[in-house]
């Protein structure tokens, strides 16, 4: 009798070639025992660096080249490689993909505003429309969504990207509920300021005067709650925005 062979489980985490990316591929890698799919748009270079660390660190993975925000090419993509992987089965979802195009409301460009929201929300839907089925069929799953206390409590020079995040948490929230009967749990983490490119140009030294904790955090502390929801030992809960922003906005 033929002996069947185990599947191979991966995390996909999109947006996963720099900054909160990189540190939750490499933390997943630490943890847990899925080889990793990492998504990259545009930076090739530095999503084969993401690689090489996830490696030293014990893990194996691949890198994937789509843009969330191109519904045709996130499926395109993501079949192609289910077909020559045909034994392999994509059971944690991070989105992770956005980006910022900071201005006031008031002369904000029309394409400021739909760019930001057509990367966390379309991307959200994109990639999680796309493999939810598999994880409903599997009857597991672990779906975690980037968001930001931008997403919570609104941040003056970013309504694209507050509404773009809250648009998210609500979705988190209602997906969660379809899908817990099935062993899926769908949460978002929600950083206040990281130290990552996205950060660079932020007065550190005045905007942590707010901070209770006196301080930006590192993406490797995102990384670590991200890697807590991706396992079994988070599996009570679901539907949850969980902060972690050093007291600013709890």
């Amino acid at each position: 009798m033929e002996k069947k062979v185990a599947p191979k489980k991966y995390a996909l985490v999109t947006g996963g070639s720099r900054g909160i990316g990189r540190a939750v591929c490499i933390q997943l890698a630490k943890d847990l025992s899925y080889s990793l799919l990492i998504n990259y748009n545009s930076n090739e270079a530095a999503a084969q660096e993401t690689l090489k660390e996830v490696e030293a660190v014990g893990g194996s993975g691949e890198i994937i080249q789509f843009d969330v925000v191109n519904a045709e090419a996130v499926v395109s993509k993501l079949e192609a490689w289910q077909e020559n992987h045909k034994d392999a089965i994509i059971e944690v979802i991070v989105n992770n993909a956005g980006i910022t195009k900071d201005g006031l409301f008031m002369w904000m460009k029309p394409e400021d505003w739909t760019n930001v929201i057509n990367t966390s929300l379309n991307g959200f839907f994109n990639v999680t429309n796309h493999l939810i089925q598999k994880l409903l069929v599997n009857r597991y799953g672990r779906v975690i969504n980037m968001v930001s206390v931008s997403g919570l409590k609104g941040t003056p020079g970013q309504t694209n990207y507050s509404a773009a995040k809250g648009a998210v948490i609500a979705a988190t929230k209602a997906l969660a509920q379809e899908v817990a009967k099935r062993n899926i749990t769908v949460n978002a983490v929600a950083p206040g300021f990281i130290k990552t490119d996205m950060t660079g140009d932020l007065d550190e030294k005045e905007l942590k005067k707010m901070i209770p904790a006196n301080r930006f955090g590192e993406a490797e502390e995102v990384a670590n709650l991200v890697s807590f929801l991706a396992s079994e030992k988070s599996s009570y809960i679901t539907g949850e925005v969980i902060n972690i922003n050093g007291g600013i906005y709890s």
